[in-house]
């Protein structure tokens, strides 16, 4: 622990007033050539109950003092501005297709800028059923009959309740042959219906 000398402690004493204890901590070590931490001298302020009066928030009411002014930048400086609604010269061009870490193809569909990304892009497969079929119906989804991802046919999609395919996964029943997978849906949906009706029967 430091032992302060009185010309120290009145040092502590003139100065301590308005200002932070980092600036007092500065003033001081520079004043008698010392090297005092920042901690050794809030003690000293909290032993002695000397405080700066320094508060660190505005009091109600506040009034910034920049308030309703535009922000400032140097004259000219606004032809280096990227006019409204530019887009990065890296930005995917509509049509672009990626494979993501889902596991599906997603191709870009639009540029709306700020939003999710997914309100740009949709899953591939996706987009071809309902060109052809109109909007998955919600608490519906599509699955790969053939269980490959990258088979992206009209042929190898089948659209299903969501209820079903959690049966589906859990029995595991889609498999890698098209026609083995649409029997497993036939008995997921057999055993929802063996479950309504013997919850009906109770």
């Amino acid at each position: 622990m430091h032992k302060y000398t009185d010309e120290q402690r009145q040092f502590i004493l003139n100065n301590y007033k308005g200002i932070g204890t980092q600036e007092l901590t500065d003033r001081f070590n520079r004043h008698f050539k010392m090297n005092l931490t920042v901690s050794t001298i809030k003690s000293y302020k909290a032993n002695h109950k000397l405080n700066s009066g320094i508060k660190g928030w505005f009091d109600k009411g506040h009034i910034p003092a920049n308030k309703g002014k535009k922000g400032q930048c140097a004259k000219g400086c606004e032809k280096s501005w990227f006019p409204k609604g530019h887009l990065p010269a890296q930005t995917d061009p509509i049509g672009t297709e990626k494979l993501l870490s889902d596991g599906y193809v997603w191709i870009k569909i639009d540029d709306k800028p700020k939003v999710p990304k997914r309100k740009n892009w949709i899953q591939k497969h996706v987009l071809l059923w309902e060109q052809k079929n109109g909007p998955v119906p919600e608490g519906h989804c599509l699955i790969f009959l053939d269980g490959d991802r990258s088979n992206i046919e009209l042929s190898n999609l089948m659209l299903i309740s969501r209820k079903t395919l959690a049966i589906l996964n859990k029995r595991r029943l889609i498999r890698k042959d098209a026609d083995l997978t649409r029997t497993g849906v036939q008995i997921a949906e057999l055993l929802m219906a063996i479950n309504r009706c013997t919850r009906n029967d109770e």
